[in-house]
């Protein structure tokens, strides 16, 4: 036999954009993005793909997704739709519990809120869907219920947690190790991996169109772990849960007009920062130049200081979101922009997220989904499968900040599904996962699209930067040394860095003229495939 690594090549590769008239799909996971080309393949719609392969993925990629997520989409019919199915913390949630901590732990019940994605789901298929809701479940059930082979960056992500869980004693904890560290390690790359127990879930939810999930048998067995364990999660909270249909927030750049889920997410940083680098005339330096990395990251910098001081739960923010994003507000900002690097005060988290897009001739979709970081809170749910999240790390405890934790409360939510049109006419879905590289991953790719004329796989595969903290700045290996030095000498303090999951994970579809044109990055396993 052959002895050779799943993990590793040492030699760059180059995928090409993915070419169909009818439809597309692309996601991180080859066998999710399978699961959509099956919906397309039986007669549905880009509705019916988007769902299947979001359910596929809680399956092949647990490390960063679950049924137990958030979720958000943008949908395109003829006009763009908002879907904002992130869920709030517990009633019962008691404030003094966070009295001995500097931030909200990622472990454990604290962090724990509503789940939203199942209801993402229904919603989506109530509205657009066309293939029975139990049939969009198939392929997701099949993985669960037959096993399947882990991708190898899904391997990384795993071994990783594996460091994180292994020495966890807690007792709310182990469900969750019993169930993804079988025998106390994390599945290795190629290794076959099933959960019946998530077969059997997917089949309850898809048999009652989610109801058992929120109002019925699965939702009394989370509120019953919950009490057993110590957790506030009652069967009040998951049956008062409901999605918000929203209106879509944008600017124009340039030509093009981005999209975005407004607050409580973190989607308005990237028009923010899109907003500023309009008064900067970026394509006349090159890509790889100090000058553009510098503007943007800047840019960049001034946009989380004021989201990470207003954005919130929308009944608890101060500011408008059109205020934020005046072109006239951008303006004055750009102006603290100067040839050093400015000081910025964050200290930005990162996480794991699931992003994909499907696309038909009549619909599109930008959809994202997280249990925020990794696996989430490490609370499972025992004899379900159902991985609860922990975006209630998005809460801060300054008890002035409109983002401070309190019951019944949504979270500042890092998870942002993005979406470009034209001439009021869809270009398309895309996105960048991975915790606050996402907004600055959506800037990246909008100025590889339109100040530097990348095709969709060139734009997603370019070098990356990401701001940090400080004046701290990460950088992938490619960029070119001599921008590494002036950088630098900016005041910019540069770490490169070899790990490519720090730097998101993309997909991106875009109609030109009558054919769809999909990608999906090598930083994951993904795969985009059309017909």
């Amino acid at each position: 036999m052959l002895n050779y690594s799943l993990t590793a090549y040492p030699y760059p590769g180059a995928r090409r954009v993915v070419l169909g008239r009818n439809y597309a799909a692309a996601t991180s996971q080859p066998l999710a993005t399978l699961a959509g080309m099956e919906m397309f393949w039986a007669g549905g719609n880009a509705v019916d793909a988007a769902v299947a392969m979001a359910i596929a993925l809680t399956v092949v990629e647990p490390t960063s997704n679950g049924i137990g997520s958030d979720a958000f989409a943008l949908v395109w019919d003829g006009q763009l739709h908002g879907l904002n199915a992130s869920g709030r913390s517990p009633q019962g949630l008691p404030i003094d519990a966070f009295a001995e901590f500097e931030q909200v732990p990622s472990l454990g019940w604290l962090p724990v809120t509503v789940p939203g994605a199942v209801s993402a789901w229904r919603a989506l298929w109530q509205r657009w869907g066309k293939l029975p809701f139990e049939q969009v479940f198939g392929p997701a059930i099949r993985y669960a219920e037959q096993g399947f082979p882990v991708s190898p960056e899904t391997a990384r992500a795993w071994r990783a947690a594996e460091l994180v869980f292994g020495a966890r004693t807690d007792p709310a904890l182990q469900p969750f190790k019993q169930a993804f560290f079988p025998n106390g390690r994390a599945p290795r790359a190629g290794a076959i991996w099933g959960s019946p127990a998530h077969a059997a879930t997917l089949r309850e939810i898809a048999a009652t169109e989610g109801e058992s999930f929120y109002r019925g048998s699965l939702a009394t067995q989370m509120a019953e772990f919950a009490t057993a364990t110590g957790g506030w999660l009652s069967v009040e909270d998951l049956a008062a849960h409901q999605v918000q249909w929203v209106q879509p927030i944008s600017t124009d750049y340039r030509d093009l007009t981005v999209w975005e889920i407004p607050p409580n997410g973190q989607g308005i940083a990237a028009l923010m920062a899109l907003n500023l680098l309009e008064g900067v005339e970026l394509s006349r330096y090159p890509r790889e130049s100090v000058m553009s990395l510098h503007w943007q990251i800047e840019a960049m910098k001034l946009a989380f200081a004021d989201v990470h001081q207003h954005v919130a739960d929308p009944d608890w923010m101060r500011v408008q979101a059109t205020d934020l994003l005046s072109k006239a507000y951008a303006e004055r900002r750009r102006a603290l922009i100067q040839h050093q690097a400015m000081l910025a005060q964050a200290n930005l988290p990162t996480s794991d997220t699931v992003y994909l897009a499907a696309a038909d001739q009549n619909l599109m979709v930008s959809l994202i989904q997280s249990n925020f970081e990794g696996f989430g809170s490490g609370i499972l749910i025992p004899g379900t499968g159902i991985a609860l999240q922990n975006r209630g790390v998005g809460f801060r405890l300054d008890p002035q900040h409109p983002n401070c934790v309190a019951p019944g409360k949504r979270p500042f939510h890092t998870i942002i599904p993005g979406f470009l049109t034209q001439g009021k006419q869809p270009l398309g879905p895309f996105g960048v996962m991975g915790g606050h590289m996402q907004p600055q991953g959506h800037v990246q790719v909008v100025v590889n699209l339109v100040d530097y004329g990348l095709n969709p796989q060139a734009a997603l595969d370019a070098p990356r930067w990401q701001f940090a903290s400080g004046k701290t700045v990460w950088l992938e290996p490619a960029v070119p040394p001599s921008v590494v030095l002036e950088l630098m000498e900016r005041g910019h303090d540069v770490q490169l860095v070899a790990e490519p999951r720090l730097f998101g994970k993309g997909q991106m579809i875009l109609r030109q003229d009558e054919v769809l044109v999909a990608a999906s990055e090598p930083r994951a396993d993904g795969l985009a495939l059309a017909g």
